[in-house]
């Protein structure tokens, strides 16, 4: 999947990126962890190695993993439990060709540093699969238990992102509130493609014209057709109001894959309910409105988890790969 020859004129940054991202195209992968757990916030983590291994082999394009440092209540999702860097490696082991990334790490919840080092450390491992999702972060509960204030996120967001660009460089020169790095030392390893792909996650407590002069991508969530349409507009009439490359946009969307395939949507949450006609209109009409990657999440699918992801392995991603 990722050694296909690039259509893009999005930048060219790393395997991961120039595969999944490609202009006029929508790509199609996986949130981590790939199976059924509506009634419990916690998932049970079966076979998920040996799931993300049969993600690989249909031919998705990435697996999404989380940022979830504490279980908390009111927010409902565990996540896959395991820390987002820590499983990426695992996962950089245990697959070949899949992107790997992370929807998305909370910058303000950790030192920049320690994210350059681990992501590009990834990165590395896994022949450039790596693509980073960062966010300012929205369950006020971690804040205190890591001594962070929640109110000033988004300044620590910006310096974090700042911080992260920095070390890509050889022996920075470069100081803001997180730390000096005074051009005598460096951080190792870089990352493959010379700098590490940050999508930058809704508006991460930053203006619009930031969000798309400063990432290499943006995540959003789902819409309706009109109103996705519009914001995809404003955001990629930013990027070249900055004089930059075009960048890519991904969405992420629940779904429960019934097994008739004209049965029509019916709303669940971030996404429906419905067999595979609709969600294939579903997804060229995103494409069409300039999605580039969705995401798939398959936390209230009804359905055997394997049996569905082979049902759109053959039924859904032959329509949609760059």
């Amino acid at each position: 999947m990722l050694d296909k020859p690039s259509k893009t004129t999005f930048a060219d940054i790393n395997r991961a990126y120039n595969s999944v991202f490609c202009p006029d195209c929508l790509s199609i992968g996986l949130v981590v962890p790939v199976e059924t757990y509506d009634k419990s916030p916690v998932p049970t983590m079966k076979r998920h190695i040996e799931r993300a291994q049969l993600a690989d082999d249909l031919g998705f394009s990435a697996l999404w993993l989380r940022d979830v440092p504490f279980n908390v209540p009111s927010f409902g999702d565990a996540g896959q439990l395991y820390d987002p860097f820590v499983y990426l490696g695992t996962l950089a082991a245990m697959t070949a060709d899949i992107a790997l990334g992370v929807a998305s790490v909370v910058l303000p919840l950790r030192h920049p540093a320690h994210v350059a080092k681990a992501a590009a450390s990834v990165d590395a491992l896994s022949g450039g699969r790596l693509l980073l999702g960062v966010a300012s972060g929205d369950r006020p509960e971690e804040y205190p238990a890591l001594n962070k204030g929640f109110a000033d996120r988004g300044d620590r967001f910006r310096e974090s992102v700042d911080y992260i660009r920095a070390t890509a460089g050889t022996t920075p020169d470069f100081a803001n509130g997180y730390g000096t790095l005074s051009g005598g030392m460096d951080l190792l390893p870089k990352p493959v493609g010379g700098r590490l792909p940050l999508l930058i996650t809704g508006g991460s407590r930053q203006s619009p014209d930031w969000v798309a002069q400063n990432g290499d991508g943006w995540m959003t969530y789902p819409r309706d057709a009109s109103s996705q349409g519009r914001v995809v507009a404003d955001y990629r009439h930013r990027v070249a109001d900055a004089g930059g490359e075009d960048k890519p946009v991904m969405q992420s969307l629940y779904i429960d894959l019934l097994d008739a395939p004209d049965a029509g949507p019916k709303p669940i949450h971030l996404g429906f309910q419905s067999g595979t006609t609709y969600l294939r209109h579903y997804l060229n009409e995103i494409q069409a409105l300039g999605i580039n990657h969705v995401a798939l999440n398959l936390r209230f699918n009804t359905a055997d988890t394997e049996t569905t992801m082979k049902r759109l392995a053959a039924e859904i991603l032959p329509d949609f790969s760059c």
